[in-house]
């Protein structure tokens, strides 16, 4: 399995879904599982999910430093 190309699934899915984003805050061991489709030993799913939690803090950081230069951009 290519856990990275999961990681990229599950965040493209939390960030279109916004069900899925609700069961993944609340439960996402369960959430990760229903998307690989298989039950993980706990040191993969944690990864998974630690990667997501990673991924998906990343992208909001370069949005918000996307808009904030965006926002300056327009002022010089």
């Amino acid at each position: 399995m290519d856990i990275k190309a999961k990681i990229e699934e599950i965040v493209s899915k939390v960030k279109s879904d916004p069900d899925f984003a609700k069961d993944f805050k609340a439960n996402p061991v369960s959430a990760v599982e229903k998307v690989i489709g298989v039950d993980l030993p706990d040191d993969t799913v944690n990864k998974v999910i630690d990667g997501v939690k990673a991924k998906i803090s990343v992208d909001d950081i370069g949005d918000k430093i996307g808009g904030l230069l965006g926002g300056l951009k327009d002022k010089f």
